[in-house]
């Protein structure tokens, strides 16, 4: 059986035509399926609409969460739920194109692969949306302690040994196309222009794709911590030079009065020290999070064929 997690946050105007064309491109190459909405709090018509669809075709399911608890965690919990040997992930909001699900679906059989993800080759709609994705993908890439995952995110179809190893890993700060890729197995892709968001507004505003971004760098990569052992070195080597130069330029009398050097220090050091305790608060605050050991989502109820939880 084929499973697919789609996490759900205000998407009335939409859910039917998402609806109508996942069911269809699932049902090109499989019956044996469902459809896992994880409505993430909403607080529109979304879950009616889905309650609606799953009068007409049982294979469509609801797993609602108690609150709003962010695009990861919604994620997650339609993964534990999902019964299928074979696991995927697509955006609720048709940016991701259902359409390719077929392909993808071959490549994991015909290829054997383990893992066939979504790389977008280009995306439509906003310029500057478009530009972040690109910016954070091109420093991710180089100081991420990962493979190439250069352009994927979370659509992906997964066989069920990768999707238990992928939930294996209970960590709270959560960014699942680095734990995909850092789980290894063997590892597809299926290349696709990202399209726009066909009706409504954007969930994923500018400040969650910055938290989202910073989820990533700060738990998969050390440069953070590295850049300010680095940059502190060089700035001790800097000011070492610097004192020397003003002993010597004491005891040589051409020393120039004034206070403006050493206020411009004390600022700059000031600022440098500001910045790096920045650095460790954000990697003392993912360990404070891991140590709370608080469940990732709670849900509220789910909606499938053997239980109303």
């Amino acid at each position: 059986m084929l499973s697919l997690v789609i996490p759900i946050f205000n998407e009335e105007k939409l859910i039917d035509e998402l609806i109508r064309r996942t069911v269809e491109a699932l049902e090109s190459f499989t019956q044996d399926y469902e459809v896992i909405f994880v409505d993430d709090g909403s607080i529109d018509g979304s879950t009616v609409s889905i309650l609606k669809s799953r009068e007409k075709n049982k294979r469509i399911k609801l797993l609602s969460l108690s609150r709003n608890f962010g695009h990861q965690a919604a994620y997650t919990a339609g993964l534990e739920y999902a019964k299928g040997d074979i696991v995927g992930m697509m955006d609720g909001d048709l940016q991701d194109p259902p359409e390719l699900l077929p392909e993808m679906y071959r490549k994991l059989s015909d290829e054997d692969y383990d893992i066939v993800s979504g790389k977008k080759s280009g995306r439509k709609g906003n310029k500057g949306r478009s530009f972040y994705a690109f910016l954070f993908h091109l420093i991710f890439k180089h100081i991420g302690d990962l493979g190439n995952i250069e352009n994927y995110g979370n659509y992906s179809l997964m066989k069920r040994i990768a999707v238990e190893a992928l939930l294996s890993m209970k960590e709270k700060v959560r960014y699942l196309p680095g734990l995909r890729s850092f789980i290894g197995f063997r590892h597809g892709e299926v290349e696709f222009v990202r399209d726009e968001r066909l009706r409504g507004k954007p969930k994923m505003t500018f400040r969650k794709l910055f938290v989202l971004g910073s989820d990533a760098i700060f738990s998969f990569s050390r440069f953070p911590i590295r850049c300010c052992l680095i940059l502190g070195t060089i700035g001790t080597l800097v000011f070492l030079g610097a004192g020397i130069y003003v002993l010597f330029a004491k005891i040589s009398g051409i020393a120039v009065p004034g206070w403006s050097s050493t206020l411009l220090s004390i600022y700059f050091l000031g600022s440098i020290q500001l910045v790096f305790l920045g650095i460790l608060g954000e990697y003392i605050f993912r360990n404070y999070k891991e140590s709370q050991n608080r469940p990732v989502y709670f849900v509220k109820r789910f909606y499938d064929d053997t239980s109303v939880l």
